[in-house]
């Protein structure tokens, strides 16, 4: 083949490679519209503005903390410690790499990529702490989420050198276990320094369901991050000259990663719809749920039992919620069940179903032990220091807001607008025959 021909075919490939991550960060970006809108129509006509406030202020200080502080965490911590490799200190913020660098077209695109799947990491957590966090508090426990707990995670559990994979054999190709599980079990650690919202649990402990003030939002939010979920996964797909290949290396394929998003979709929506009865809320969580369900192994499950597996999830999402408020945890959009507890599944069923299969590159095999392990570690990683870091605001009083501002609702106290200037929607509670009606503020 004559030199310009092969240099034509190179320089393609390059472009397709850094073309198709571009698009990725794109489509990703319709994660955090559907979480806008999800948690907007999960809250309380009172608290609609500060909630979507929330959401860009989370995007915009995880962008900028990963930038100083997640990339170069997640080049540097592989081995389990800080090490300044090559490739460390080519993620140091004032590295040539991390600016416009004509030698260097991939690193921006790559770090872009990152960023929004620690931006997710922030949003999941969002969610849970509606109508009672400040703002301040919640900044500071979202960077600690989004730019250093679950890119520790990465390193250690999606790295291709990193020691969970070299180690244990860990296989988590969809991230369920470094964005979702870390995310989730993080968010239980702030929810129980947090406290519910006033009006959430009676005084002998029975929950209150309090409805979202716009259900069809929230819906349509799940729609898009179902939508922006495509973009996420194609993150953990490598695209070269060779072809596609997983996050850890070994060879794939998008049909591959096709057959089991939507056959995880279908089987958790039909799961969760199962054990709600029909509820509206969990159902369309459902489908995020079977998608999370199937996500540690994704690239190796057949879809029928990808099928399965979602429907599992989608199955017992709804049982960790119940079994949550026993304990007075107060979840809003039901971040740690979907997040956390099915991050969890996700990796046990991988552990199950695809034990013995045998990894790339000398790597120890995939092992239910390995997948187990990892999940420890996971949960320890996320719950432990958010449960710190949210229990010294708490004592410092930064972390929740003042009753009278919460009875009053945040948008009359954050934010100088008006989110229904032409009428205020109402939200109804109910709970053992008592009906509670609230628009500004709650009465029997």
């Amino acid at each position: 083949m004559p030199p310009e021909v092969e240099d034509a075919i190179t320089t393609m490939a390059t472009v397709n490679s850094e073309f198709y991550l571009w698009m990725s960060i794109g489509l990703m970006m319709l994660i955090h519209a559907g979480f806008l809108a999800y948690e907007m129509g999960a809250s309380r006509s009172k608290n609609v503005l500060a909630t979507a406030m929330k959401n860009l202020l989370a995007l915009a200080t995880i962008i900028a903390s990963f930038y100083f502080v997640g990339w170069f965490l997640y080049n540097a911590m592989p081995s389990g410690f800080i090490e300044f490799s090559d490739a460390a200190k080519a993620a140091l913020p004032w590295s040539d790499n991390m600016g416009p660098n004509v030698q260097d077209s991939v690193t921006g695109i790559n770090w872009g990529a990152f960023a929004l799947f620690a931006a997710t990491t922030g949003s999941i957590m969002s969610g849970a702490v509606l109508e009672r966090i400040r703002t301040s508090g919640f900044l500071i426990l979202t960077v600690l989420v989004g730019s250093v707990l679950w890119i520790i995670g990465a390193a250690w559990g999606w790295h291709g050198a990193g020691w969970m994979l070299t180690q244990l054999g860990f296989h988590d190709v969809g991230a369920a276990g470094c964005v979702h599980m870390i995310a989730g079990f993080a968010t239980l650690g702030v929810l129980i320094n947090l406290g519910p919202r006033i009006g959430r649990f009676l005084p002998d402990g029975t929950p209150v369901t309090i409805r979202p003030h716009n259900l069809p939002l929230t819906m349509l939010g799940l729609m898009l991050i179902f939508t922006g979920f495509f973009g996420f996964l194609m993150g953990c797909v490598l695209y070269g000259a060779g072809g596609y290949s997983t996050i850890y290396a070994s060879p794939t394929t998008l049909s591959a990663f096709a057959f089991s998003t939507l056959m995880g979709l279908g089987g958790g929506i039909i799961g969760a719809y199962l054990t709600s009865r029909g509820e509206p809320f969990w159902t369309i969580s459902g489908g995020l749920c079977g998608v999370i369900g199937v996500a540690a192994g994704m690239d190796l499950y057949h879809p029928a039992l990808a099928f399965v597996i979602a429907l599992g999830a989608g199955a017992i999402a709804p049982y960790i919620g119940r079994l949550l408020e026993k304990f007075k945890i107060d979840d809003v959009v039901g971040a740690v069940s979907v997040h956390g507890g099915i991050g969890l599944y996700s990796l046990l069923m991988s552990g199950i179903f695809l034990h013995g299969y045998p990894n790339t590159g000398g790597n120890p095999s995939i092992s239910f032990w390995g997948q187990a392990v990892g999940a420890l570690v996971f949960v320890a990683l996320g719950f432990i220091p958010a449960y710190l870091v949210s229990l010294g605001l708490k004592k410092a009083k930064l972390l929740r807001i003042p009753k009278e501002v919460e009875e009053q609702g945040l948008d009359l106290t954050e934010v100088p607008a008006t989110p229904y200037p032409e009428g205020v929607p109402v939200t109804v509670m109910r709970t053992n025959g008592h009906v509670l009606v609230t628009a500004g503020e709650e009465v029997k």
